[in-house]
Parts: C-alpha cells; structure tokens; sequence
C-alpha cells in the first residue's frame, strides 16, 4: 500500500476528510480535490505533517462540465497513476421541485452525477488496462428510496447505488473493485448545506460520526464489498423497503423532511 496513489473528491471536510486521514497512514501519495484551494492545502499540511505521505492538493470545482477531464489531464502530465478513487463528492438541497432554483437542481447533478461517472470512466479504464484499483462511490441510504422535498438528491444517490452496482457486476475478473458506500444521517456539514439540520429526520435520529462512516467505508472497499449499508438500523431500514407498500416510503421520508415542532 505504500506505494498506492489514492485520489478523494470532497476531501475538505466530513466522510471525505476522515478518508484520507485513513489513507494517509496507509498509501504513498494522496490526491485530495475540494473547491476551497486553502482549505485543501490545510489538509495536505496537516496530512504530510502526521503520516510520510505525498499529498497533491488539486482544487477543482466539480459542477463545471470539464472538472473530470481536467482532473485526469494533470494527473497525466505529472505521470501520477491512481489506484484507489473515492467519489464522495456531493451536496444536497432541501425545499419543493417547482420552487427550487434550476441552476442548484443542476449543480446537483454536475457534482452527484456527472462528475462522479466521468472519473469513474476515465480512471477505470486505467486501472482495468493494470488489473488492479479500487473505486468507492458514496451513495447514501437515501439511494434506495423516493425522497420528497429533495427529490434530486434521493434520485442523485439512486443513481450512484444502481451504477456502482452494475459496474462491479461488469468488472468482474479484472481486479478492479467497485463498493457503494451507504451511510444513514451522519455528523457533517452536509445537513447545514442542504438545509435539513431542523428537519425531524435530524432532530430525532443520532446521526453517526464522520469517523466511523470513514472506517466502514474504508474496510468495505479494501473487502471488495459491493454495496455497504453503514449501522445496524439503516440495514434494517432497508431491508424493510423491499416488502413495503411503494407508497409508504415517499410518505415517511416526507413527514421527515418537514421541520420539527419547536420545543415548549
């Protein structure tokens, strides 16, 4: 592992953050991408200065519709070959469809979608061409159910949890891995970003640590797992999906998605 190249997009924060705090122990060079260049090269400081890692700070904003190619390009000319990809990436938005701005919805999908697919294509191709890689997408519990009042961040996971599946389906017997990282409301800055920090599902479940959705994600992936659900409770809810009525989840996420009952 010491002379693995690891690449993490949102690597400034929560899951991603705490990823490459793992891998920094672990690989020889780090690749970490945010959009905040200072941010970035506080975390490569910080990183260089616990673990004898080569950490590169790219900043890159991936709602542009070139971010991937110009990911892949640098990395190209400085002959850096990645062998683990984390897409973590990604934000959400609370609030109804018709009322949401369009350019938010579609930042959405450029970030969740778009960018995460198109560095998946180009560097998995790479590491099928040298039989070896692994590549960690992070989808959501949010990916196995309709999700009223974010609708495009429900669908955005679905999409991540369905293509990584079927992508670890195609690259079977290459020696490259594909796992979809599941986690359930977790402590970071995410439910700030997308305005659910008063809804009931925030004011009445715990959400995990960014730590330890880091260190599931990261076993499950060196495991080769496809698709890994973090916490007993979200397995559980999960698995209930599959025989509820199609009508009931939408309902329950919902009435979860409204803002709490002030307290007396």
């Amino acid at each position: 592992m010491n002379r693995t190249t690891a690449l993490i997009t949102g690597a400034s924060g929560g899951i991603g953050y705490e990823l490459a705090k793992l891998l920094a122990r672990d690989c020889g060079t780090l690749v970490l991408v945010a959009r905040s260049e200072d941010r970035l090269q506080a975390v490569k400081k910080e990183l260089e200065a616990i673990a004898p890692v080569k950490v590169l700070a790219v900043p890159q904003d991936l709602s542009r519709v070139d971010a991937a190619a110009r990911i892949y390009e640098e990395l190209e000319k400085a002959q850096v070959a990645v062998d683990i990809l984390i897409n973590n990436a990604g934000f959400g938005g609370h609030g109804a469809f018709v009322e949401r701005d369009w350019q938010s919805e579609s930042d959405m999908i450029a970030v969740n979608i778009t960018a995460l697919t198109h560095l998946t294509k180009l560097f998995a191709r790479d590491m099928v061409a040298r039989k070896n890689g692994r590549i960690l997408n992070v989808a959501s519990t949010a990916a196995f159910l309709p999700g009223p009042f974010m609708a495009t961040y429900y669908a955005s996971k679905a999409f991540v949890l369905s293509f990584s599946e079927a992508l670890a389906n195609e690259l079977k017997g290459t020696g490259v891995t594909v796992t979809a990282l599941c986690p359930g409301p977790t402590d970071t800055n995410w439910a700030k970003t997308a305005g659910v920090e008063q809804s009931r599902l925030f004011q009445y479940t715990k959400p995990a640590s960014s730590e330890d959705v880091a260190r599931y994600g990261y076993r499950a992936m060196m495991q080769g797992k496809v698709v890994a659900i973090q916490g007993l409770l979200n397995k559980l809810m999960t698995q209930s999906l599959r025989t509820a009525p199609r009508k009931l989840p939408p309902a329950i996420v919902r009435w979860l998605h409204k803002p709490a009952a002030p307290a007396p």
